[in-house]
């Protein structure tokens, strides 16, 4: 991955080829599915729910809610394949990202790309902080 240029967020290493990751989420018989293109793979809750709990059904988009909270926490650490990151930025990332994600288009899905999400990480990383009263 790119890498988050906060000090303060822990480092990764993801070579660069990873930014080339598409993510990509359609529904079949009114099931929300998501896949990771670059290796095949139905992205799953499974792993995400053993960092935090939010919707064991399933996956869900377009909206913030329980299950974008689980698809972003799931979305992040199936990209960054570091639970920190992931707990940290995952909220902040349903809101600017999976909430904002439609099936459009012909082909009736959506498209999430490891540019897309290393951008939106950098973003996040930049946001200042609100100061507490």
């Amino acid at each position: 991955m790119s890498g988050i240029s906060n000090p303060h967020s822990h480092e990764q290493s993801r070579a660069s080829s990873d930014a080339d990751v598409v993510y990509v989420g359609y529904r079949r018989r009114g099931r929300a599915i998501v896949e990771n293109q670059s290796n095949q793979e139905k992205l799953t809750p499974e792993r995400s729910l053993e960092l935090a709990n939010h919707s064991p059904s399933g996956f869900e988009w377009g909206y913030s809610g329980s299950g974008p909270a689980q698809l972003a926490l799931a979305l992040l650490l199936d990209y960054t394949d570091d639970e920190d990151v992931a707990l940290a930025k995952y909220m902040d990332f349903k809101a600017k990202v999976v909430s904002q994600l439609e099936c459009t288009g012909p082909d009736g899905c959506w498209r999430l790309t490891g540019r897309e999400i290393d951008v939106a990480l950098r973003e996040l990383a930049d946001e200042p902080v609100a100061l507490s009263a």
